[in-house]
This record gives structure tokens, C-alpha cells and sequence, in this order.
């Protein structure tokens, strides 16, 4: 008997879930006049058919991959999705496990059904933006909300005539009012916003999201107009179209551009005025003297200690930073005042305790031996895997020159070039990709060194020495960080002092260096024991003075594999297969 799989979704809020029951009801119905058995259901519930980051539809898609079932039985096919490129990618991926495609509607789904049918939802979506767009600018000419509701107002409904209820209407809510007020005349006198979250947090008052205020709510982006003292609504001005929303096409999630100042659509709204120009202009004046013109983004963000943006707190799960000159400590505490932990503990005594872990355990004997043997075995197997590239490589060239040699022999039959000229441009465009690769790669050699425990215990070394030198001191904590999720500090149990926790690859390795067995479920594969070293470039002779460093590094999901032109060097993976764990310093 034939197994079927039935697809349910619809997109809104303000639809039913009743729509869920309805469609399947009728697709199971339709399953069992075909006389197919139903071996699974898979729904979304309020999520648009324009993104494929929906649960159901991905345990569809991979039990179809599974061979679960045979059929896939849904409403339309704009249930599967409404979006062109990706009902044709879903289209091929259920060809390709040999999942035939249902709908109520269209009944069996072919290329033609794809191609018709996905031009058409799309288009729909293109249409119902831009009737959306139109309504919601012409409430914003009416002087009505276009948007959610800002902190400071009320949303006013009213039946108006013919019984409809009337919406976009905004009302200053006094109480919210006051709040605005006393964050502007505090951020004007001189407080930072850490300040004003702190004295609004211990006072109870909730904020926009009737969770506890934080300082970026309060100042925001000055550019985009987020943020509480940016926002214009303030001064009797309603600011619409000012960004505009685009899907990236990876992650199917929606980013934010700017748009230009001269498509913003500006309303004036004085009834709903909280603030006053004269407050307003000193909080913008003062805004001004913090703005930092002359540096770049990524200046603002270097870390300014080794572990800088990697320290949390055991207790709430929030960052911590440097609270004074020399100690580190709960941001959340200080910020919010709603966690409990205000223990400090020195940036120094910190960074020593890590740096001091991989000082006497990483320079063991027997740990320095199981690395060269696993070093050498991995990268033997990568070798074979190198070569093995390269015979594909050869192989494919060779078929090709084949196809391209059939290409010219039917223009000289009287083929016309025209029908043909697409499959040259192809055939040609991957056999020059493919002289270029095989010009630029020679074989890998066997690796065998004889002094490689000396450089694993020298690379050791210098690591740690490196961390101490400005000149290298930046490359080298970028290195140690890459091999860290995090560090956790946590009260001990009379709360006195912090205890440290250290996440990640670099936790797995000291685990296996001293010995300690690893949380349940954990497992680190032998191969990757100890490693912390690269791969070097090799000679036939594999004299010493012929080996070149190429990076210290550990831990695969932080370093790509990446090649040089010549495809002579190789980042090798340091801690590859090693799972987050956490080593208690």
C-alpha cells in the first residue's frame, strides 16, 4: 500500500487553528479514496509560507529523504510554500527521494504545475506588500499609527460608522508619559542610560516590554530612529517608511535597510506630543558630544583583554565586564540590579588561572606523544583524501574534453550553434576552473617528522610567551579565544569567591590532558587528542629547515579549511570533533 504524508499549515494569528483540522480532514479523505495509507501528519501553525525555517515543513522534508513515505498529500501548494525558488528546490528534493506531490487543488504536481504555480504565489506575495504598504501609508496621511504601539501611548478602538471598529488610532497614556518624560530630563541633566534602567528596575516600573529595562532601550540607534530618545513620535512627528524589510535568502530571516531620507513619509501628530522641543533638542545636543566620528566599527570592538565579550555570570546567564580597573564582574548586576551575584574577581588572577591550565597540562610527555602519533595519522588520511580530489579532478577533465569533442563534431553536422551554444559556454567555463586547479596542486607527500614532539612543545611555548608581547599579543589571544565558547563565573557555596568554568574545544582538550572523564554524553574521538598544532608545508625531503608554520589554531567550527593559490597549505583542525564541555579551572 501506498504510505502517504499530509501537510497542514496556515499563516496568521488571526486565523484558527480550526484551518489546521479542516485541512487535514480533507486531505485525509482524499488519501483514502486513492486508497493510501496515512503514516504521518506535519503542521505549522501561524508561520508564512514565504520562509522554509518552519519545523514541519523541515521534519518533512528529511523524513521524505528517510524514505518514510511515498506521497505527499497537501492542500495547495501554496501551503508547501509561496516562495518561487524554494517550492522548486522542495520540488527536486522529493523527486530525488522518489516523493511523488499532492495537492487538493492541483491534484498530481508536475514541472509545469512548479513553474505556473510558483510564478503565480509569487506574484501574490509581491501584490498583498504592496496593497499593505499602500493601506498603511494612507493611514499614515490620516495621521493614524502604521505600526505597533510605542511606549507612552494607548491603542483607541471606536466603532465608527456602519458598525466597523475603527483602528491606527493612539492616545497618549499619562502614566507611560511620565516615565518618557523623567528618562529625557535625566539622560539631558547628565545620567547614562545605565543609570536611569537602574533607578527605573529597583523601583519596579516595567518596561516596553514589561520585562526589566535595559540601556539599550533607552538609547537605541541614533541613525535608524530606535531607541527611546530618538524616537520622533515624541515630538508630535510620525516617521514612516524609514527602513524597509528584505528576506535574506540563506537564512530566510528578515534584515533591515535604511532607506533614503527622501522617501520617508513625516506626519505631524501634535496631539501626540509628550515631549517638549526645548528637552528634546538639549538630549540631541548631548547625544552629539558622545558621537564617535573617528573610529571604525570593528576599533570599537577589538577586545580590549584576551577574554574580553567570552566572561558570563554563573548565576543569570548575562555577560560580565570589567567593573573597575582591575576586577571583572556581572554586567546585569550593575546594569539592572536583577541578579544577585556582586562578587568581582582580578582580570589578571583570571586570565592566569586559563593561561596557567594550558602550562602544565598541555606540556606532558605522554600527551605530547599521543599528538604526533594522531597528528600524523590525521594528516596521512587527509593526504589520501587530497590525492583522491585530484583523480576526481583528472576524471572529470577527461569526460569534458569528451563532451566538448561531440559539441564541435555536431556543429560541423549542421547542428546550429545557437542550440548548442549554452552547453560550450558550460563544458568550456569548468574545464579552465579545471586546468587551473590541477596546474596549482601537486600530490601530498607522506608525512613522517622526526622532530615533531620538539615543535609540539616549542608551539606550546610560544603560544603562551606570544599572549605576553604587544606585537603579537592580538593574533595570538585571537587564536587561544577561538578555541573558547565561554568562561563562566560561579559563586561558591558561601559566596565568597568565583569559581571558574571554561567552556569549549579548549575545555575538552585540558579534560583529556589531566585525565578527567568528561560529562555524560560527551565523546572526543581519539584522533583529536592533544591536538594543537598546524599543518606544515612539506618537502620530499622533509628537511627541517623546509618547514614552514602556517597557524596555531584548534577547533574546527572557529577555522574554516582554507588553501593558499597554490593549494600547498591547509589549516589542520585542532580539536576537531571535540564537543563543548566544561573544565573547571
Amino acid at each position: 500500500m501506498i504510505r502517504a504524508a499530509i501537510y497542514a499549515r496556515y499563516s496568521s494569528d488571526l486565523q484558527r487553528d480550526a484551518s489546521i483540522e479542516d485541512q487535514i480532514r480533507t486531505c485525509a479523505e482524499r488519501a483514502k479514496a486513492h486508497g493510501w495509507h496515512v503514516v504521518q501528519t506535519y503542521t505549522d501553525h501561524a508561520l508564512s509560507g514565504a520562509s522554509m525555517m518552519r519545523p514541519g515543513l523541515q521534519m518533512l522534508l528529511q523524513d521524505a529523504q528517510d524514505g518514510r513515505f511515498d506521497v505527499v498529500l497537501a492542500e495547495a501548494l501554496d501551503r508547501l510554500s509561496r516562495d518561487q525558488a524554494d517550492i522548486a528546490t522542495m520540488y527536486k528534493r522529493f523527486q530525488f527521494a522518489s516523493v511523488q506531490m499532492h495537492t487538493l487543488s492541483e491534484g498530481e504536481i508536475s514541472n509545469l504545475h512548479i513553474g505556473l504555480k510558483g510564478t503565480m504565489n509569487a506574484l501574490f506575495l509581491k501584490d498583498l506588500a504592496d496593497k499593505t504598504r499602500r493601506g498603511l501609508r494612507g493611514r499614515i496621511e490620516k495621521g493614524k499609527s502604521g505600526g505597533g504601539v510605542t511606549y507612552g501611548y494607548d491603542v483607541v478602538r471606536t466603532v465608527g460608522e456602519g458598525g466597523l471598529v475603527t483602528t491606527g488610532e493612539r492616545a497618549i497614556n499619562e502614566d507611560e508619559a511620565e516615565i518618557v518624560r523623567r528618562i529625557f530630563k535625566e539622560y539631558a541633566a547628565g545620567r547614562s542610560p545605565k543609570q536611569i534602567v537602574m533607578r527605573l528596575n529597583a523601583e519596579g516600573v516595567r518596561g516596553p516590554s514589561g520585562q526589566a529595562w535595559g540601556p539599550s532601550t533607552i538609547y537605541g540607534n541614533r541613525e535608524r530612529g530606535t531607541g527611546l530618545i530618538n524616537n520622533e513620535l515624541y515630538i508630535g512627528k510620525m516617521v514612516w517608511n524609514r527602513l524597509r524589510y528584505i528576506k535574506d535568502p540563506d537564512s530566510g530571516k528578515r534584515v533591515s535597510r535604511m532607506n533614503p531620507r527622501e522617501q520617508w513619509i513625516i506626519k505631524d501628530v501634535p496631539e501626540l506630543r509628550i515631549i517638549d522641543e526645548e528637552l528634546w533638542q538639549a538630549v540631541k545636543e548631548r547625544q552629539g558630544v558622545y558621537t564617535k566620528q573617528d573610529t571604525n566599527f570593528w576599533e570599537r570592538r577589538k577586545p580590549p583583554y584576551i577574554f574580553s565579550y567570552l566572561i558570563k555570570c554563573g548565576e543569570c546567564g548575562g555577560g560580565c565586564s570589567m567593573i573597575s580597573q582591575t576586577h571583572v564582574g556581572c554586567s546585569t548586576a550593575r546594569n539592572k540590579g536583577t541578579c544577585s551575584n556582586r562578587l568581582s574577581i582580578k582580570r589578571e588572577a583570571l586570565e592566569e588561572a586559563v593561561l596557567g591550565a594550558l602550562r602544565t597540562h598541555l606540556m606532558k610527555t605522554d600527551l605530547c606523544e599521543e599528538f604526533c602519533k594522531e597528528y600524523t595519522a590525521h594528516i596521512n588520511r587527509s593526504r589520501l583524501d587530497h590525492n583522491a580530489s585530484l583523480a576526481r579532478y583528472e576524471k572529470e577533465k577527461a569526460r569534458l574534453e569528451r563532451e566538448k569533442a561531440k559539441i564541435i563534431q555536431s556543429i560541423k553536422d549542421g547542428v546550429p550553434g545557437v542550440m548548442v551554444k549554452d552547453d560550450a559556454i558550460r563544458v568550456q567555463t569548468r574545464l579552465e576552473e579545471l586546468e587551473h586547479i590541477l596546474s596549482s596542486t601537486t600530490e601530498a607527500p607522506i608525512l613522517f617528522h622526526p622532530n615533531m614532539a620538539k615543535r609540539y612543545q616549542e608551539q606550546i611555548q610560544n603560544l603562551i610567551g606570544a599572549l605576553t608581547e604587544e606585537q603579537y599579543r592580538s593574533e595570538a589571544a585571537e587564536l587561544l579565544r577561538g578555541l573558547i565558547d565561554k568562561i563562566v563565573l560561579v559563586p561558591d557555596a558561601e559566596r565568597k569567591e568565583l569559581g571558574i568554568d571554561l567552556c569549549g574545544d579548549l575545555a575538552g582538550i585540558l579534560s583529556l590532558a589531566t585525565g578527567r572523564s568528561l560529562p555524560a554524553g560527551i565523546g572526543v574521538p581519539a584522533a583529536n587528542h592533544g591536538a594543537l598544532l598546524n599543518r606544515t608545508r612539506k618537502a620530499p625531503d622533509l628537511a627541517e629547515h623546509e618547514i614552514q608554520q602556517v597557524k596555531l589554531v584548534a577547533g574546527v567550527r572557529n577555522w574554516p579549511d582554507l588553501r593558499d593559490e597554490n593549494n600547498q597549505q591547509e589549516k589542520v583542525v585542532a580539536g576537531a570533533g571535540f564537543e563543548p564541555t566544561t573544565f573547571r579551572l
